[in-house]
């Protein structure tokens, strides 16, 4: 019998009849060093609305022992444990084994390969804590918990709440913390670990971060960047929500084999792949510093007001997302953050809501197992796209207002979208009823077009557009530069808006500028040259991020050649100024020389971003960015051998030049296995692998494919780098088995959770060695895969027809 996944109307039933008063968790982890076990008791107190009633306990871990107000229970093997009779006053004890902790959900044990030394942390997103203990697995039932752990004697225990209790038990210590405050299961945590730990005050916080330890030099390199940053977004947020975070302990904790980062309330959880080995680029700190905001903002949108079911996911992770970039722009030196967002993630959303996954912002959940598949282009940057145009609509000062009115009603509680949707419409003045439903209710992608008319300029949608407010700016050229002459913000109510003292006369009119709204848009036709030739010459980080993302996504409609938008992009990557936005252009101008450029086409467009990046290396403040840059597009032996000589003594950049080497057919054995020698990074037998992944040679695809396909050997947060140096072009004739491999394990892609089954699922799919009879035949896979599987392989098919269609096309 499988695991049964929670429907909203189990939750709905169980939540109008019971009322949890508090949890109280003892963990041992001790088995931990030798075994795979973590034991739990997991003691749970609840009054029923009903006496007599039943309804159920989730727990998926193995259950030894389960007693209902002293009677003896049996589970029913789908996960869940019938609880019959329940009394007014209940008492709930069960005592569970986890053994599963390799690849299993909720809790993963992890073992340094630098030196043996074990790690634990719990991950419950959207309903793992199930798979470690017993409890009312769904958002609405919060209550207190309080964690007891007894852990080896070296170790640290890190928890939600501060200042536990620790107790000497021989080879072992007892950690008891004090009570949470009411938070939902999935906001709860225990990492474990011989840390090495960093703590320092900050206005009235005692801020800790934690890391194995053999990367306690990399965290100290880092430490003062991430503690100025969390007391700058610790203060803005109590500011701008007028609600201070009401804990003095804050904690960040970086885990090896975690994916992404993970908000628990007090205690985040991080992927240690945030921790650079080689000192981080730009784009590599603002984006450390946007996870770092986007996780503080669930402090206060998640944790201290939850979303009552996942039909909301959306809000609760957009309004982090949105967040992370506000307080950015607002309060740390990220001021280009919004142009970042716009060339990673918005680009991405434009894609994936014009494709076969596209679906409204708020939509109905049935259950937990279809909201594990809305972690999506949409959920994330579209919907903070989104809430960015709701706040333009409002006004700012009006959107503040309604936030503090929001937290201030709300604290501790949960809420749904109407809650947050009243707070603003109170504040603003404004009915939100009609842009509710036109924004979040429908789904789908408004496009822009400009026409002018003489000395008239409308703005035109295709179709009936959402209400909304966004801007046109106007640009003439004047020397080598394009210069804006004016701006003007417009209202849409309509299909066709005039568009009020705007020169009609030049050079270049540029839709959306400022990127306020979330929408594609299209130069008006005589202006579409201009665009393309002179979108580095606007004078903004973000007005050339606009100009960049409708050539974009002209590329992937079909409406301009992978040569028109590849001339483009590099043309404004070598004109950008502003260092963060560097590396999306870099990522943006390959993923066209490779992916979507004509075969015939792919070296010309390589060399020109090659040449590029030479270039830049001769600016001190992007050289490192620059030589990365070039160590994916070295064209031969010449570019090769000058980045070598570049690279000098630094290992980072000597492992790029062997992944590229590799690929062009080099012999890079011998060099590989001295480097790997001499790499104190405790995960450089994951650099060796992704150098060993490029190689054209069908023994080593077979190795690769096999160590991270199906044996899932390297880490979640690595499986990207290997998997992109596995997949490369020109390689179709060693690929082509891997395509048929792929299709095999689609029935496995979903274990371990979430974010294996989207990491997995999407970067796994082949983009060569493929044509449209394959993608047809994963759309019919699709079709039996479980809900996050299903859409990562859908919107994954989706681009790579795209792509194969913009390589038949010639230039």
């Amino acid at each position: 019998m499988g695991i049964r996944s929670l429907t909203r109307t189990e939750a709905e039933h169980r939540a109008a009849l019971v009322t949890v008063e508090r949890y109280d968790i003892d963990i041992d982890l001790t088995a931990l060093p030798d075994g795979p076990e973590v034991r739990c008791v997991s003691t749970v107190t609840f009054s029923c609305s009903e006496p007599g009633a039943e309804t159920f306990v989730d727990c998926a871990a193995e259950v030894r022992a389960a007693t209902l107000n002293g009677s003896p229970l049996t589970p029913s093997g789908d996960g869940r444990i019938p609880l019959p009779g329940l009394a007014a006053h209940n008492v709930l004890r069960v005592e569970s084994v986890q053994a599963d902790t390799a690849t299993g959900a909720g809790v993963h044990k992890a073992t340094d390969p630098a030196d043996g030394e074990v790690y634990v942390w719990t991950s419950f997103e959207p309903d793992e804590a199930r798979f470690v203990w017993a409890c009312f697995d769904q958002p609405d039932l919060k209550a207190p918990h309080a964690f007891t752990v007894t852990a080896p004697a070296a170790w640290t225990v890190l928890s939600n709440s501060g200042d536990p209790r620790i107790e000497e038990q021989g080879a072992a210590r007892r950690w008891s913390f004090p009570d949470t405050p009411p938070l939902s299961v999935y906001n709860t945590v225990v990492n474990a670990g011989p840390f090495h730990g960093i703590r320092r005050e900050a206005d009235g916080h005692d801020l800790g971060i934690y890391a194995r330890r053999s990367l306690a030099e990399v965290l100290e390199r880092d430490a003062d960047d991430i503690l100025t940053l969390t007391r700058q977004g610790l203060a803005f947020y109590a500011e701008a929500f007028a609600m201070p975070f009401p804990q003095r302990k804050y904690d960040q904790v970086f885990m090896p084999e975690f994916g992404g980062a993970m908000e628990n309330y007090g205690c985040v959880t991080w992927s240690d792949a945030f921790l650079r080995r080689a000192e981080p680029t730009p784009a590599e700190r603002e984006l450390l510093a946007v996870v770092l905001l986007h996780e503080m903002a669930h402090m206060w949108f998640g944790n201290i007001v939850t979303m009552r079911w996942w039909d909301d996911l959306w809000l609760n992770e957009a309004f982090a997302e949105f967040a992370c970039h506000w307080s950015a722009e607002g309060a740390t030196r990220y001021t280009d953050v919004w142009a970042s967002h716009l060339l990673g993630g918005k680009v991405r959303a434009y894609l994936s809501d014009q494709g076969p996954v596209s679906h409204p912002i708020h939509q109905p959940i049935h259950d937990v197992a279809q909201a594990a598949s809305i972690f999506d282009n949409i959920t994330y940057p579209k919907g903070a796209s989104v809430l960015l145009q709701l706040m333009t609509y409002v006004g700012e000062d009006r959107f503040r207002t309604g936030m503090a009115a929001y937290f201030a009603r709300h604290a501790w509680g949960t809420t749904t979208l109407q809650d947050l949707i009243d707070a603003l419409a109170e504040a603003s003045g404004r009915d939100l009823s009609g842009w509710r439903k036109a924004w979040l209710e429908t789904a789908g992608t408004d496009r822009f077009t400009l026409e002018r008319d003489g000395d008239t300029v409308a703005l035109l949608a295709d179709g009936s557009p959402r209400p909304q407010v966004l801007a046109v700016g106007a640009y003439d050229r004047v020397g080598d530069a394009l210069e804006r002459t004016a701006l003007v913000r417009v209202e849409v109510t309509e299909a066709r808006t005039p568009v009020t003292g705007i020169p009609a006369t030049s050079d270049l009119l540029l839709v959306n500028d400022d990127d306020l709204t979330f929408a594609t848009t299209r130069p008006d036709p005589t202006a579409r040259d201009t665009l393309f030739r002179s979108a580095g010459l606007l004078p903004t980080a973000i007005s050339r991020g606009v100009a960049a993302a409708t050539v974009w996504d002209m590329l992937t409609a079909g409406e301009a050649t992978a040569a028109e938008a590849g001339r483009c992009l590099t043309a404004v990557l070598a004109a950008e100024t502003s260092d963060a936005v560097i590396e999306p252009y870099l990522t943006l101008v390959t993923n066209i020389a490779e992916l979507w450029a004509p075969p015939a086409e792919r070296p010309a467009l390589t060399e020109a971003v090659a040449a590029v990046c030479r270039r830049l290396a001769a600016d001190p403040g992007r050289r490192q960015v620059a030589l990365r840059g070039l160590a994916r597009t070295a064209t031969g032996a010449e570019d090769l051998a000058w980045l070598r000589e570049q690279a000098g003594d630094d290992v980072d950049l000597r492992w790029r030049a062997l992944v590229r080497e590799a690929e062009l057919g080099g012999d890079v054995t011998a060099e590989s296995a001295a480097l790997l020698e001499r790499d104190t990074d405790p995960d450089a037998w994951i650099r060796a692998l992704t150098v060993r992944a490029a190689l054209p040679d069908p023994a080593a695809k077979a190795e690769v494919w096999q160590r991270l396909a199906v044996d899932r050997e390297v880490p979640v947060a690595a499986v990207s780098a290997v998997a992109a140096a596995f997949w490369r072009p020109g390689q179709d004739t060693w690929l082509a088995p891997y395509a048929e491999r792929y299709l095999a394990v689609i029935p496995d892609l979903q274990q371990g959770g979430m974010i294996p089954a989207m990491t997995y699922t999407s970067h796994l799919f082949p983009p060569y060695a493929v044509d449209a009879v394959y993608i047809e035949r994963v759309r019919q896979a699709a079709r039996d895969a479980s809900p996050v599987v299903r859409n990562t392989l859908l919107e994954r098919s989706d681009a790579v027809r795209r792509m194969l269609r913009a390589r038949a096309v010639n230039a």
